[in-house]
């Protein structure tokens, strides 16, 4: 008996709903990336794989036949209705992750959103979620995201790894309720420029891959100690809640919480914020905050009395000692922990304010007023975070390592070619002493330290940080010469490789101009090459631009000639003070200088960075030079002023040399 066939209505919506499940299966590992880098960046790396895949997988619900949504207009034919069914599940998944977190209407200010009960599925148990490590490229680029915007990182996404056109993204973002989606497109644009044309390499790299991940259990020892107190919690509760029945008492009043300062006075060492030993490998924030407390005096409570007293009284202390446009206001609140026990004969006390570092310290065998030194470590990172000197002395210097540091040495930088040598590290972070940087005039040896991350937090990440003499070491970085590696445009990456080293190596001594100066980070940007006249040799021009907390930079610019000794000083052809030359936002320079030949002649040289294409020099010698370099016959005292003209036709004058 031949069955009546299904009504059109429902072969419609069932072939809706197909063609939807099969874009989702196809597009699956895409759409988990895109809901993955759109979620918000405070949640932990474990929450936002899972919410990821919640949000893929409830995208299907809201499916209706016969409805083709505004952004494809009635499909016809297989492949449109494909590419409609992908937009539709885009849209989606981008709508809801813009809304999760979001505080629903009349919510008050202030107060985080409210969470469901009910976890949603998938759900895991005792294991954590997390991306397998990448690179220093893609750390740099998840930092970068992490500042964005939602909408923005879903823009960037969507028009790098989807492939999307620009009019197209505009249109889904519209539809899934962005108020400013051409804001959104301009914050991918921003993300462009620092990811530069590997872009899309980097997105699909593992790194971000929500789908492909590692599993690692959770603290069982906690996990056993949480289930033993809920037992204990619940048992106290009911006997309490006898004990109430019975006697009409009220609740006691509850402790303050911590991190909240009491009475307006000093916080107390009971109040001090104390973060988990393993927080730094699960969180998105991997700065100071992720410091765990550590150190054999911890709970000395007279310890931490005193060193609270001190930096709330500054005046008190024996000495008071801070790095340029550091405040020695008290803490605004309850500050957190870092660290407290003995170190080379002083007991030591580091706290964090969020905005502030302040390390405090008495010598053990002579009771008396203690030190203070206080430093700016607003705005720090993985590398800036990623050690404090906790004490220096006879021998030189010992950190306080971060918790996600695997590795530590200890190199010469006016060595390139010697190996880096082990630094030991006790179980609470503290280093062997680091000898100090020599500061004669020789300038015959120049320690840094070199530090590993943990591949929990990136895979083969290694960098070098200087001391200064400041509480927090210096990170030097390297941009290598356009060209040579380095797309344009693109960040300073970590000085640990061969040609970093030997950059470096020439400008190690000229770092001791820098002691004390509150400078966060030091750059050696390789902007230029050329070729000497006369069969002179191959030169470099570098700008080394050294970067400090409060935000201005001193730049300096050299030109490495061929020396008999690979660490021989370069020669500094210019300097310029509180500048935005040879950073993010003054990528264009030009530089000159006198040059003398092996035969005795002199030559005016000069050099542009990688949008220069002409040089001009007027005055007692006249010439024009398409191209980046320039080298012309000039007498040593010749008065003479070079300036470059860019691609855009505007006109640049070196850096710190007003001219001749």
């Amino acid at each position: 008996m031949p069955l009546p066939p299904f009504p059109r209505a429902v072969r419609r919506g069932r072939s809706g709903l197909d063609r939807a499940e099969a874009a989702l299966v196809e597009e699956y590992s895409d759409l988990v990336r895109l809901a993955y880098l759109t979620l918000p960046s405070s949640l932990s790396r474990h929450r936002r794989i899972l919410v990821a895949h919640s949000l893929v997988q409830r995208s299907l619900r809201g499916t209706r036949p016969g409805r083709a949504g505004p952004l494809v207009p009635a499909p016809r034919g297989t492949a449109r209705q494909s590419l409609a069914e992908k937009d539709r599940l885009r849209g989606r998944v981008v709508r809801s992750a813009l809304a999760h977190g979001r505080s629903p209407r009349g919510w008050p200010r202030g107060m985080p959103p409210p969470r469901t009960v009910l976890p949603t599925l998938p759900v895991v148990w005792g294991l954590r979620l997390f991306p397998r490590a990448g690179g220093a490229e893609e750390l740099a680029l998840s930092q970068a995201l992490a500042g964005a915007s939602a909408a923005g990182r879903a823009a960037f996404v969507l028009r790098r790894v989807d492939g999307l056109a620009d009019a197209t993204v505009e249109s889904l973002l519209r539809t899934a309720g962005v108020p400013d989606p051409e804001g959104a497109l301009r914050s991918a644009n921003r993300l462009d420029e620092s990811a530069g044309a590997a872009a899309r390499t980097l997105l699909t790299s593992r790194e971000f891959d929500a789908c492909s991940v590692l599993t690692r259990p959770t603290d069982l020892l906690r996990r056993r100690r949480r289930v033993r107190f809920v037992w204990a919690a619940l048992t106290a509760a009911v006997i309490t809640g006898l004990v109430l029945t019975v006697a009409g008492q009220g609740s006691a009043p509850s402790r303050p919480v911590t991190g909240a300062r009491t009475g307006g006075g000093l916080p107390r060492p009971e109040d001090l914020v104390r973060t988990a030993g393993d927080v730094w490998a699960d969180t998105s924030r991997v700065d100071l905050t992720a410091w765990p407390a550590r150190g054999t005096r911890v709970n000395d409570r007279e310890l931490l009395v005193r060193a609270l007293s001190t930096w709330g009284g500054p005046a008190s202390a024996r000495r008071v000692t801070m790095t340029p446009g550091t405040p020695t206001d008290p803490p605004p609140h309850s500050p957190q922990l870092l660290y407290a026990g003995n170190v080379g004969g002083d007991a030591v006390v580091l706290l964090y304010d969020g905005r502030r570092v302040v390390r405090y310290s008495e010598p053990l065998d002579a009771p008396g007023p203690g030190a203070l030194a206080l430093a700016r470590a607003d705005d720090a990172d993985v590398t800036t975070a990623a050690a404090l000197v906790v004490h220096r002395g006879a021998r030189g210097a010992r950190y306080l390592l971060a918790p996600w540091i695997a590795e530590a040495s200890r190199r010469d930088l006016l060595r390139p070619d010697s190996p880096a040598r082990p630094v030991g590290v006790a179980r609470d972070g503290v280093t062997a002493p680091v000898p100090a940087p020599s500061r004669k005039a020789a300038c015959d040896t120049r320690p840094v330290l070199q530090l590993r991350s943990s591949a929990r937090i990136v895979e083969k990440h290694a960098f070098l940080l200087t001391d200064l003499g400041e509480l927090s070491p210096a990170h030097l970085t390297y941009t290598p010469l356009p060209g040579h590696g380095s797309p344009p445009a693109r960040e300073p990456r970590e000085a640990t490789g061969g040609p970093a080293l030997l950059a470096w190596a020439h400008l190690a001594c000229g770092l001791e101009e820098l002691r004390g100066t509150g400078v966060r980070a030091v750059n050696a940007w390789d902007f230029a090459e050329q070729e000497l006249p006369e069969r002179g040799g191959h030169a470099v021009w570098t700008c080394a631009r050294a970067s400090t907390w409060r935000g201005p930079g001193d730049v300096e610019l050299v030109l490495r000639a061929p020396a008999s000794s690979p660490s021989a000083p370069a020669e500094v052809v210019g300097r310029a003070r509180s500048t935005a030359a040879c950073g993010r936002f003054g990528r264009h320079v030009v530089a000159d200088v006198h040059w003398r030949s092996r035969t005795g002649r002199w030559y005016l040289l000069a050099a542009g960075s990688r949008a220069v294409t002409r040089i001009d020099v007027s005055g007692e010698v006249t010439v024009r030079q398409r191209g980046r370099t320039l080298a012309v016959r000039a007498p040593r005292d010749s008065r003479t002023r070079v300036s470059a003209r860019l691609g855009n036709g505007t006109s640049l004058d070196p850096v710190g040399d007003p001219g001749r």
